[in-house]
């Protein structure tokens, strides 16, 4: 299992509803007969076609999770391991990642950057000159 899927574990924790499946493959709820939520994917049974696979990548769920995951890391260092994750993991499932999901959770990324950045501190020099 991925250090993503680890930390995510989309199985167990997401909810995932038939009517949500359906907007997602362009299809009537009602051709779906059941959904099962495996470790990687969701396996969907359909009148149709039979089976299909849906990666958990692809739903709403998965970028509020990995946005979520940003937004509890305390250390830059911990954010930055988990942005270079999130780009490694989206070079090997490109397919599965649209660019407006990458672009919202670069611009969270950068929001909980900014929030992590140590402000400069300045100290002032109370020597006096006589």
């Amino acid at each position: 299992m991925t250090t993503l899927f680890r930390r995510v574990d989309p199985a167990k924790k997401f909810r995932i509803t038939k009517g949500q499946i359906a907007r997602i493959l362009g299809i009537a709820e009602s051709i779906i007969v059941k959904f099962e939520c495996w470790p990687f994917v969701l396996f969907v049974h359909r009148k149709d076609i039979g089976g299909q696979f849906v990666s958990y990548r692809v739903l709403e769920h998965w970028k509020n999770a990995i946005a979520s995951q940003f937004q509890q890391c305390s250390t830059l260092q911990h954010l930055n391991h988990l942005w270079s994750t999130i780009k490694n993991d989206r070079k090997k499932h490109r397919k599965q990642y649209e660019d407006s999901v990458l672009s919202f959770l670069q611009k969270i990324w950068q929001e909980c950057q900014d929030n992590l950045v140590e402000p400069l501190v300045y100290i002032q020099n109370d020597f006096t000159h006589h």
